[in-house]
């Protein structure tokens, strides 16, 4: 008989570990299923409560492999009673009214709606149910047939994540540590660069204002960040390096510039907050500085130079490049095109005219392409200016070739700005930005 080497000993180990391994994660599987069917016939609070908490627990031990399998056992064992869906709409069809009309909606309601419902009764069952969220959005891409699932989770995040759950709180120095340490890890437009620059962005001529839900105290839902400054800002250098304004100076701000919004739970998006927040903090801004005026943001254009490459890509571009053009806008290719004076001025009113015409007539859908002007214009800002390198970092050159834009929010038009985007998909915009697209400057 051959006598087995420590490797083969090793090896036949190591498989017979994986074998059990996949054994269990399968078991795993197999119980979190049966688990989520008996939590949705348990006539008890207390056990439905015990049962959330050992199903949201079984998960978070789940590989990514066996929550993409529980995420597709959802979609084909939690679908609505097929009899009981016949029968509502062969009822309604006898007898159209409100009870029957009740009884359809009931019947064609999916299971899983009531099963995340119920584990929502669990301990931390909101802030599970937000990660389970995320873990879910990972995987649409690759996995499309699990969009169901996804639209049943944004069905109840946006009843339970509605307006009048959240509170609004100003951030300040004060405020404690873990959540200024939450504000340097989400902040995603421009990097907080440790406590020093949060305390810069934190003082007197700075203003931080967050959403927060009663179920996920320590955790901000949104943040904005606020300079309070003197005309409309076009350079997110300057305000950042800028100094603390000197305290024997009077100092009378006449702009409120939003130059940073972070939605900072992924397993949130789609659940739009962030309009409600720049409301609220605009009317609390204006009760406490009277001398405030303008109120706009900062903005980046993260889908331009996408666009761009996009259009340099293809002979026949909505934009149509000339050849001179596109030897122009491909400089940008070289990162080192912004120390170079003419560069810079060969580019500048290429580039000025190519955002604006991509902010006015770039389309997704009916709407703008790019999604921080559909965010802006659909909470009835204007569009008012394009600033210039207004953004010399590797991101801002990268996604938005350096500019970046002022959207401006007029309380007293709001409204009639609002409406008329979402009616009649009208962009109202300054007459700079007219000037700019009008006429398309030569390329030689």
């Amino acid at each position: 008989m051959k006598r087995s080497s420590w490797k083969d000993i090793i090896l036949t180990l190591a498989a017979g570990g994986l074998e059990i391994f996949e054994r269990t994660a399968g078991r795993r599987q197999e119980d979190i299923v049966a688990m989520c069917k008996r939590l949705l016939h348990l006539k008890g609070e207390a056990s439905a409560i015990s049962l959330a908490h050992e199903i949201l627990t079984t998960y978070k031990d789940l590989s990514s492999g066996g929550r993409l399998k529980f995420f597709e056992r959802l979609i084909t064992e939690f679908m609505p009673d097929a009899e009981r869906l016949d029968q509502a709409i062969a009822a309604y069809q006898r007898q159209p009214d409100a009870n029957t009309i009740a009884s359809l909606q009931a019947a064609a309601e999916s299971p899983r709606q009531e099963l995340f419902r119920l584990l929502n009764m669990g301990p931390d069952g909101t802030s599970s149910i937000v990660s389970m969220r995320q873990d879910l959005r990972g995987m649409l891409t690759d996995y499309p047939h699990l969009s169901p699932v996804d639209a049943d989770v944004v069905h109840l995040l946006r009843s339970w994540f509605n307006r009048g759950f959240l509170r609004i709180e100003r951030i300040s120095w004060k405020t404690p540590a873990l959540i200024l340490e939450k504000l340097i890890e989400y902040e995603s437009v421009h990097e907080i660069r440790g406590w020093d620059d949060l305390h810069r962005r934190l003082a007197d001529d700075r203003r931080c204002f967050a959403f927060f839900h009663p179920a996920l105290p320590d955790e901000p839902l949104v943040f904005v960040e606020v300079a309070l400054v003197r005309g409309l800002a076009g350079s997110i250098q300057e305000v950042l390096s800028a100094r603390i304004p000197d305290h024997d100076l009077e100092f009378k701000p006449d702009a409120a510039i939003f130059y940073s919004i972070n939605n900072c739970q992924p397993g949130l998006k789609g659940v739009s907050f962030g309009n409600f927040l720049i409301k609220q903090v605009t009317d609390s801004l204006a009760e406490e500085i009277p001398s405030l005026k303008y109120y706009a943001t900062l903005s980046p254009i993260p889908g331009f130079r996408a666009w761009l490459k996009e259009g340099l890509a293809r002979p026949q571009s909505e934009i149509g490049f000339s050849e001179a053009e596109r030897s122009c806008v491909s400089q940008l290719d070289d990162h080192l095109w912004v120390e170079d004076n003419s560069k810079v001025q060969q580019l500048k009113p290429l580039l000025m005219y190519l955002c604006a015409y991509y902010l006015l007539n770039a389309k997704h859908g009916d709407e703008p392409h790019d999604a921080v002007a559909r965010f802006h214009l659909r909470n009835g800002a204007r569009l008012e200016r394009i600033n210039w390198l207004g953004d010399r970092s590797d991101k801002g050159l990268h996604e938005s070739a350096g500019l970046l834009v002022n959207y401006l929010y007029d309380r007293k038009a709001v409204a009639h700005n609002h409406e008329v985007y979402v009616n009649d998909n009208h962009i109202v915009h300054s007459s700079t930005i007219e000037q700019l697209v009008r006429k398309r400057p030569r390329i030689d």
